[in-house]
This record gives structure tokens, sequence and C-alpha cells, in this order.
């Protein structure tokens, strides 16, 4: 099938389907006698495994591990299984990250009346790159 066609079977644009041939990620497709690319069921399959573990949050780099190790049927599963503990780490220290920007934005929210004064701790805390917020 053609790009657009395995685009609309995978669920991944034609554009990123390009980039991940480009950056090594999948395998050069086939090419017709035309030159267009000529994608089978593997790609499809990949680039449906590509598109979850992009989903599930991992790496381009990650990914490629996880799609080398899938592709060796021998492949032990630990190595697997580190890769997705390392990046459920990873993930929980983004959640925890995150909930401290939300925290710091509730209390500077707090903080700011909101009225028709130009005074703004939101602001000042923005043009001073963090601290106490100020109360206007």
């Amino acid at each position: 099938m053609n790009i657009g066609a395995a685009a609309a079977a995978s669920g991944v644009n034609a554009k990123m389907i390009r980039h991940y041939e480009a950056i090594g990620l999948l395998r050069p497709a086939e090419r017709r006698a035309n030159d267009y690319r000529d994608y089978g069921e593997r790609d499809l399959h990949e680039l449906r495994f590509i598109k979850r573990a992009r989903r599930l949050g991992f790496s381009i780099a990650e990914i490629g591990e996880l799609l080398a190790l899938w592709r060796d049927r021998g492949r032990p599963s630990r190595e697997v299984k580190r890769i997705a503990e390392a990046h459920i780490g990873d993930l929980q220290a983004r959640v925890t990250e995150m909930q401290a920007m939300a925290n710091t934005l509730r209390e500077l929210v707090a903080a700011c009346h909101g009225d028709d004064r130009p005074d703004c701790p939101i602001l000042d805390d923005l043009a001073l790159g963090g601290g106490a917020p100020a109360r206007c």
C-alpha cells in the first residue's frame, strides 16, 4: 500500500511516517517501480507499535530500543521491563513537577485580585523568575 493508505491504516500521518524512516526508527519502505513507497503488514504493525509507545510517552530513543527488542523474538523480557520501569520513574517525576507548577500557579492566582488594577503578582513572579507571590 502507498503511504497514504499506510497512514490511514495505522493512524500515523504520512509526515510522521517519513520522519520515522528518516531517523531510522522505521525501516525504509520497499519502493515500487514508480519510486513510491510500498508498505506491508509488517510496516503497519511497527507503525501501530510506535503510535502506542508514543501515546504512553516513550521517547524516540526508548521506542527504538523497544522496537529492536520486539523484533528480536529471543530477547530477555527483563530488558523490556527495565526500559518500562525507567519510563515509569520519568513519568512520576514529571507528574510531581507538574503538581508543583499547578500549586505555584494556584498561589499566584489566589494572590491576584483580578480587577482593574495594573498590579499583578502573576506577571511579577514571571518577571522575577520566581519567589514568594506578592499581594495586590
